[in-house]
C-alpha cells in the first residue's frame, strides 16, 4: 500500500491506495493516537488524481468524486458507504434517513456504526449524515472538520 499526504482546509489528509484504487483517507491523528495502516510513500496515479480531485473540492469546484475506490468492509458497512454519494453535495440527511434509504428503517444504530467506519471519508460523504434533530454527530476528522465540510458544501466563499 502506498500513501500522499496533502494539505486541505481541515488540516493534512492522508491518502491511501493500493493496486490502482483509492482505499483510505485519514485526518490528522488526534495527540497519542497512531494509524495502523503500514504503507510507503508512493505516486500510484490514483494518489493523484484523489489529490487533484479534493483540491477541487475544496476550492469549491467539484460536488463529487470519481475515483477507483477498495471498500473492505461487511456487506452491510459496503452498502451503506455506496449509498453516501446519493446525498446531494450541500444537503444533509439524518442516520434514520439513510437507513430508510437502505430499505432497513431499523437498522438506523447499524448505519451510524458503519459511517463511523468509512475508511475514505469526504469521497463518501459520511459527514453528510446527521442526528435526527439536526446536530453534528460522530466524524473521524472530528465535528469541527464534519462543520467545516457542510459549510464548504453550503458557502464555498467561507473557504
Amino acid at each position: 500500500m502506498t500513501h500522499l499526504r496533502i494539505e486541505s482546509p481541515i488540516g493534512e489528509l492522508t491518502l491511501f491506495a493500493r493496486d490502482g484504487k483509492l482505499v483510505a483517507l485519514h485526518f490528522p491523528p488526534a495527540v497519542g493516537v497512531g494509524r495502523t495502516i503500514s504503507s510507503a510513500e508512493g505516486t500510484e496515479p490514483v494518489l493523484e488524481v484523489a489529490a487533484v480531485q479534493l483540491r477541487e473540492y475544496f476550492a469549491g469546484e467539484r460536488t463529487d468524486f470519481d475515483l477507483p475506490l477498495e471498500l473492505v468492509g461487511t456487506a452491510f458497512q459496503q452498502e451503506a458507504w455506496r449509498a453516501l454519494p446519493d446525498i446531494p453535495y450541500g444537503e444533509t440527511v439524518s442516520y434514520g434517513e439513510q437507513a430508510r434509504r437502505l430499505g432497513r428503517p431499523d437498522a438506523v444504530r447499524a448505519v451510524g456504526a458503519a459511517n463511523g467506519a468509512n475508511p475514505i471519508p469526504i469521497v463518501l460523504p459520511c459527514h453528510r449524515v446527521i442526528g435526527a434533530d439536526g446536530s453534528l454527530t460522530g466524524f473521524g476528522g472530528g465535528l469541527e472538520a464534519k462543520r467545516r465540510l457542510l459549510d464548504l458544501e453550503t458557502s464555498p466563499s467561507l473557504f
